[in-house]
């Protein structure tokens, strides 16, 4: 991925200042990787996953998966910045940092992160 160092290369005069360089330096990164995987042809999720053999083990491992399949494919629907602020989240970054990365003052970032919570889990019920 040496395309996010070029695009810092590239950018660093257009650096304000107003963060930290490695906040500057994260979210390029982090928009090139989203960049990389819009453009990339991806398969849906059912055909990435591989089935899960019959065991007499119980289902709770069949369910947990399912579950996280669901959050994914869910997350995957939500805009380019809410799922870069549940990606963040969900990767434990704090959310101060988070905040700082998407532009956004910290109690903006918590309301955010509430109202994605609580589309994600609609989302999941349906």
């Amino acid at each position: 991925m040496s395309r996010g160092f070029h695009k810092v290369w590239e950018n660093l005069p257009s650096f304000r200042k107003e963060s930290a360089i490695a906040t500057w330096i994260y979210r390029i990164t982090v928009n090139t990787c989203l960049l990389y995987f819009r453009n990339k042809k991806r398969l849906p999720i059912a055909d990435t996953t591989t089935p899960i053999q019959e065991t007499s083990c119980d289902n709770t491992n069949d369910t947990k998966e399912n579950n996280l399949n669901s959050m994914y494919a869910c997350i995957d629907q939500l805009s380019k910045d809410n799922k870069s602020i549940i990606l963040l989240e969900l990767e434990g970054l704090p959310q101060k940092e988070i905040a700082d990365i998407m532009g956004i003052n910290h109690e903006a970032l918590r309301v955010r992160i509430h109202r994605i919570k609580n589309e994600l889990t609609k989302c999941i019920k349906k």
